[in-house]
């Protein structure tokens, strides 16, 4: 009798990198979020992202296009150059969160497929608040979260991203939705057929 596939795309064979595996050359480049912080990288890197799919899971993060849990985006060797990369923020960057509430903050950025991929905007807010509000189940008091610049929208997003960080400190909150950028997420010609139906770009949380 057939099996079930898995959830966490161990049957794809050659297609897929492994959980377990820290492959660099599959893995998007950091960029200038991530710059000058701790990389993870190695086993590092490989735990962090375990943990991510895991509250992804829970969180029903899934990227829409490829109908699967956001974190196998890292490992899918069909698009070498996208998903998260991680970094543990210095404390003594002149951006770093700098409260004295906030002990251990990690960054991550997110590189999508395309530069106009509809979903980068849904998926970092819902990545932002699968992994802080399921801060019990790893060691960051907070997860920072931002769209690599390689994006179209990526300073639209940031913005909104930046604001619900900034909301989710003050209030605990990270159900909060961010104010402005109606349309962020959804590309010119999504954009042109609004009336013909609901964009795949939805700024909706994904949960």
């Amino acid at each position: 009798m057939p099996g079930f596939p898995s959830p966490f795309g161990s049957d794809d064979g050659d297609l897929f990198d492994g959980y377990d595996e820290f492959v660099s050359d599959h893995l998007p480049r950091p960029g200038e979020f991530l710059e000058s912080h701790h990389l993870l990288t190695g086993t590092d890197h490989v735990a962090f992202h375990r943990l991510t799919r895991d509250c992804f899971e829970e969180r029903k993060v899934y990227d829409m296009t490829f109908n699967y849990n956001l974190a196998r985006l890292n490992l899918d060797t069909r698009h070498e150059n996208a998903g998260y990369r991680y970094a543990v923020e210095r404390d003594d960057a002149d951006d770093a969160v700098g409260s004295d509430d906030i002990d251990r903050v990690l960054r991550a950025e997110f590189t999508p497929t395309t530069p106009f991929c509809p979903q980068t905007h849904t998926l970092t807010i819902g990545s932002f608040r699968a992994w802080n509000g399921l801060a019990d189940g790893h060691e960051y008091e907070l997860v920072r979260v931002r769209a690599a610049p390689m994006h179209h929208q990526s300073g639209a997003i940031n913005e909104q991203l930046a604001e619900l960080e900034r909301t989710y400190l003050e209030t605990g909150d990270v159900t909060a939705d961010p104010e402005g950028g109606t349309e962020i997420g959804s590309n010119p010609m999504e954009r042109s057929m609004e009336n013909d139906g609901p964009s795949r770009g939805s700024t909706d949380a994904p949960f």
